[in-house]
């Protein structure tokens, strides 16, 4: 009976899978002192890109006041163009030179995105909306440092060694901002 009971054992445990748990990966800020101020962070109209998420799973993206329902993959094309503003559009975000030192001592000069795109939920949206919208971000930021790394370096930036990488991160840094989800009222 205990031979029985030990081969079953093996069997569930050989042939049973587990739930892998989905999430981010994200290195959040450390925690400010507790006597440290918390100021608000001002940023423009034109430098900020909306994403909402209804509890329906409608998907509203664009700047303040000029929001268009969209599709889960119309986001991340949606995404870099905010970012990268190619024609300098008075509308989209504006840029400002960043000097960034590279690992061989000079210096590289990039006109970094002020933009910041802010993501906004509500109490009934689901998990795994949320989480394709987040990967759609997150996509879209990781496109453009590949598009930026392959003209700086001619790779792509999972290529790239450690400190060229860094350069190009904070050439494009990820600007997700995160409001609390909001409880809309039927």
């Amino acid at each position: 009976m205990a031979d029985i009971a030990f081969l079953l054992l093996i069997f569930f445990l050989v042939a049973t899978t587990m739930n892998v748990d989905t999430g981010l990966v994200r290195v959040l800020p450390p925690m400010p002192p507790e006597n440290q101020k918390q100021e608000d962070i001002k940023v423009k109209e034109r430098n900020l890109f909306l994403v909402l998420v209804s509890g329906s799973g409608n998907i509203m993206v664009g700047t303040p006041n000029n929001q268009e329902f969209t599709d889960l993959r119309q986001i991340k094309d949606r995404t870099k163009e905010f970012i990268l503003n190619p024609m300098d559009d008075e509308n989209l975000p504006e840029k400002t030179e960043k000097e960034i030192e590279l690992a061989d001592g000079s210096k590289w000069v990039y006109p970094e995105s002020q933009g910041v795109v802010s993501l906004q939920t509500t109490l009934e949206t689901d998990y795994q909306t949320y989480i394709m919208v987040q990967n759609e971000l997150t996509r879209a930021f990781n496109e453009v440092r590949d598009e930026v790394s392959m003209q700086k370096f001619g790779k792509k930036f999972s290529e790239l060694e450690k400190a060229d990488r860094d350069a190009v991160s904070k050439a494009v840094p990820l600007k997700i901002s995160e409001a609390e989800p909001r409880n809309i009222k039927k």
